[in-house]
């Protein structure tokens, strides 16, 4: 890691001077490593450099994945991101790549030559001089589900603020990287354990092993599943939901942590580096602070039988998890407390979208789950009956001319059991954003089918965009001329959110033919209009009161984020308490700083088999990875360019609203 060494100086028996700073793990002392050296440029990669042997199994068909970050100066990010972007797809990798100011953070998947020859690429750069590149072999991803939410159906390369974000508040600085605590590879860190529990024939006094606390910086939902349980030694879950609440958790826990020698321990290492240089930067009482070097992959390497680890390592790939020798299970259903610990289901919290643990008996496409922080919250359960006696299929195409709707009409009846028959709960308002070339009289029509079988827990509010556009048509040959004829009827004005260049309309009804054939790629020319549209929006909203939410359809969508991305800049946060984007696509319009938007998200659209023929499946992806990515749920369906309102797919848009009521 930067500047800092990964072999420390042990020096054994003797008292050690007053003031050093130490950890007493038996008759040694591990010693505060020297000052970091001077952070490291991004270098032109160097071929003639030969890699160190990485782990695997030899056959290069076999598939893998690999995990690995570096601290480091990166004075071009943009460039890096983009040599990543060709190289990756070249041998092609799937997965994540975060490229900052301050370095990389990779978790990739693909045939084991391929992760090998990206090994090899990148450690001939010295930028990556020390870093601990993690290759496991393992199978194929057999679950599309999984694999698709974990980033391992596609190649996900982006430029963000920084590699992990301690604190949600954008106000405030993150510690120096610099000040992160002393690195113990696994053995080492073992052996503290070993010796701070008395098992040991080195064992330490009663007292010494009073001064050693282990801190889990992981997440609460990968603790249930595997930790680490070390006898007669205090080890704190500080059970949060997401890693930015680490910072407020250290806060309210500082006199368990002051005067202490702190282990911390998190899945790769990652979270531990600021994790720790934020528990080091409080002063005097908090300098003794060492990491797990590798974190829990590289200790159950070490110890394949588990060691002190027990249960499973929750990992952020298709994996899911992994175990050790011992394969004993920690986790419990959410529901009846069965041993069980596969997060596979992907059940989440209705609530806080957080993942469950719900045993395949207890799952149920009708129940909503609340997570365990939830429920010490005080929510409770708000079950939606599923059944339908309906199936309404509504197209929300952009088209270039006239639109047709199709609807197949069927009596439709929605039950909505609440815990209190009588209770009239408070309904979310959400703001509705048409696509290109509507308007929110058609729109509002399209989506009828949506606010009926919403209409218990949600009101949508339709508006105009403020750009008008030309009217057009399709030229059609006459039967008695060889002229197009103009349509005859008169139509509604249609509106967008972005215009292209030097566009224009005529407030007049002016017709014009369409070009033809209808370009689905449209979308990347409309570049102009944003400051008008965002002041529009603002107007409006202070006019017609707050919403709970934004719902953006196609260019709505593109809309809604970057008002959401606007808002962050210039507030520090959203105003709606979650969003919803729909075929959407990251507009060519300004830049997102790589600053994810911390907003609660869920995008619907297309999957990649071409049934969205306007706007990619890739485009709509890339705007979902824009979102901080642990509140983002997502929606991949068949339907085509709409918001589909059939089983099962309505069933998880209530679920993400529920969660807000």
């Amino acid at each position: 890691m930067l500047g800092r060494p990964t072999e420390f100086l042990i020096l054994a028996g003797g008292p050690t001077r007053p003031g050093r700073h130490h950890l007493v793990v038996s008759r040694f002392v591990l010693l505060a490593p020297p000052p970091p050296s001077p952070p490291l440029g991004f270098l032109a990669m160097d071929a003639t450099r030969q890699p160190e042997q990485r782990p695997g199994d030899g056959d290069g068909d076999r598939y893998g994945v690999l995990l690995y970050y570096k601290y480091a100066e990166v004075p071009d990010a943009g460039a890096l991101a983009a040599f990543y972007e060709e190289h990756c797809r070249s041998l092609s990798l799937v997965g994540r790549v975060r490229v900052g100011p301050d370095g990389v953070n990779a978790t990739l998947g693909g045939r084991m030559a391929a992760l090998e020859k990206h090994i090899a690429e990148m450690s001939s750069n010295a930028l990556f001089d020390g870093t601990d590149f993690k290759l496991a072999s393992c199978e194929d991803p057999v679950d599309e589900k999984v694999a698709r939410e974990c980033g391992f159906t596609s190649l996900s390369v982006r430029v963000v603020k920084e590699l992990v974000t301690l604190c949600s508040n954008p106000t405030s600085a993150p510690p120096e990287i610099s000040s992160a605590g002393k690195h113990l590879p696994a053995a080492e860190f073992h052996s503290v354990l070993q010796n701070v529990a008395g098992t040991s024939s080195d064992a330490v006094a009663p007292v010494e092993k009073n001064e050693v606390v282990v801190v889990d910086a992981r997440n609460v939902y990968e603790t249930r599943i595997g930790k680490f349980n070390v006898p007669n030694v205090e080890t704190l879950d500080p059970e949060i939901r997401q890693y930015s609440d680490l910072p407020s958790w250290i806060d309210e826990h500082t006199e368990k942590l002051r005067g202490k020698s702190i282990l911390m321990y998190c899945t790769g290492g990652i979270r531990c580096e600021m994790a720790s240089a934020y528990i080091r930067s409080k002063g005097e009482g908090f300098e003794n602070v060492f990491q797990l070097y590798g974190g829990i992959q590289r200790y159950l390497e070490k110890f394949p039988d588990g060691g002190y680890f027990e249960g499973k390592n929750f990992v952020f790939d298709h994996r899911i998890s992994v175990g050790s020798l011992k394969e004993n299970i920690l986790g419990a259903c959410l529901l009846c407390g069965s041993s069980y610990d596969d997060y596979s289901s992907r059940c989440r919290c209705s609530h806080c979208r957080m993942l469950v643990l719900v045993c395949p008996t207890c799952q149920d496409s009708s129940k909503e789950y609340v997570c365990e922080l939830c429920q010490k919250n005080g929510k409770e359960h708000c079950q939606i009956s599923t059944k339908q006696d309906c199936e309404i299929q509504i197209g929300l195409s952009e088209p270039s001319g006239f639109e047709k709707t199709s609807i197949s009409d069927h009596s439709m009846t929605s039950k909505v059991p609440w815990s209190n028959d009588t209770e009239h709960l408070k309904k979310l308002r959400i703001l509705c954003l048409h696509g290109f070339r509507q308007n929110a009289s058609n729109f509002k029509g399209r989506t009828s089918a949506l606010a009926k079988k919403l209409k218990h827990i949600a009101e949508l509010v339709f508006i105009d965009a403020p750009h008008e556009l030309s009217f057009v048509y399709q030229p059609i040959q006459g039967h008695c001329s060889d002229k197009p004829s103009l349509p005859s009827a008169t139509s509604k004005r249609k509106f967008a959110w972005l215009i292209a260049p030097n566009s224009s309309f005529n407030t007049e009804q002016d017709w014009k033919a369409a070009d033809a054939p209808f370009d689905p790629l449209q979308y990347q020319e409309q570049t102009e209009g944003f400051e008008k549209s965002y002041a529009y929006l603002e107007k409006t909203i202070s006019q017609m009161g707050s919403f709970d939410g934004i719902l953006g359809f196609s260019q709505g969508a593109a809309m809604a984020a970057l008002f959401c991305r606007q808002q962050q800049k210039t507030c520090g946060a959203p105003r709606f308490k979650f969003g919803m984007f729909c075929s959407g696509y990251p507009a060519p319009v300004g830049d997102f700083d790589g600053e994810p938007i911390k907003l609660p998200s869920f995008h619907c659209f297309g999957n990649g088999e071409g049934h969205d023929r306007q706007i990619a499946n890739k485009a709509s992806t890339e705007l979902a990875g824009l979102f901080q990515q642990d509140r983002c749920s997502v929606l991949e369906h068949d339907m085509g360019h709409i918001i589909p309102t059939r089983l099962p797919y309505i069933d998880q848009i209530r679920s993400f609203l529920s969660s807000f009521l």
